[in-house]
């Protein structure tokens, strides 16, 4: 299969080192947005003046039929697709007593059903060829809980819980799916902390630093590498030691 990768929402942060990194290794890139149309057209433009291909699409992952255009369009422009990170997400915090039905669904829609739409788009070629690999970013808050982030900890356990299922489901066809949990990693998504938090969060890390968004796109690179042609139904932790 040609390497062709689909990371969804890289328009920022964790999904726009992947996509950057993906792209300097030789993938084709589509770059999913859903609001940042700016941002992931000037991802594009770096990846295209470097001499690789990519593409952005617009499509919110919580809906189907967004998802299925969007494949359609990658696999007309770039081809089939062969690497799928399913990267989009939301994040929050709020007391569990006051999480609303709108709030509780919106994240599982997009979290979870996000993923769950994106791999049935791309899943038939890839059962075609007997290739594929999949790589779904989840969070060490899926693993362990976090107060105050149920809602977000819930779609992230269940993104394990599907790492884990479908990978036992797919090897048989030689499609590889891995997980990587991130930690405390210093995006846009921090900007809502206090900023004496973030020292406090870096002294709480083993390592004694907060994580990159490069730190994660290295994670996704190795799982979708040849390297890790072995590996599947496996969660990378990615956090400094801080779930030790």
């Amino acid at each position: 299969m040609d390497k062709i990768a689909l990371v969804t929402g890289s328009s920022r942060g964790i999904g726009r080192a992947v996509a950057r990194r993906l792209a300097a290794e030789g993938y084709a890139v589509c770059v999913n947005y859903r609001v940042r149309q700016d941002c992931a057209m000037s991802l594009v433009s770096e990846i295209t003046a470097a001499g690789g291909r990519a593409m952005a699409v617009q499509a919110d992952v919580a809906h189907r039929v967004q998802v299925n255009e969007m494949v359609r369009r990658v696999e007309g422009e770039l081809g089939p697709v062969s690497l799928l990170v399913n990267n989009a997400g939301v994040a929050g915090q709020a007391l569990f007593q006051d999480i609303t039905d709108a709030l509780w669904h919106r994240y599982f829609s997009v979290n979870v059903d996000g993923a769950f739409h994106t791999i049935q788009a791309v899943l038939p070629h890839m059962l075609h060829e007997h290739a594929g690999c999949i790589v779904n970013i989840s969070s060490i808050w899926g693993l362990r809980g976090a107060s105050c982030e149920v809602t977000y900890s819930a779609t992230k356990g269940a993104l394990i819980a599907l790492t884990r299922s479908l990978a036992s489901e797919l090897a048989p066809t030689g499609i590889r799916v891995n997980c990587v949990a991130p930690g405390v990693i210093k995006t846009d998504m921090l900007d809502a902390l206090p900023p004496e938090v973030l020292p406090q969060l870096a002294q709480e890390t083993p390592l004694g630093r907060l994580g990159t968004p490069e730190d994660i796109a290295a994670a996704v690179s190795f799982l979708a590498d040849d390297r890790a042609s072995f590996i599947t139904g496996q969660v990378l932790t990615c956090d400094g030691g801080f779930i030790l």
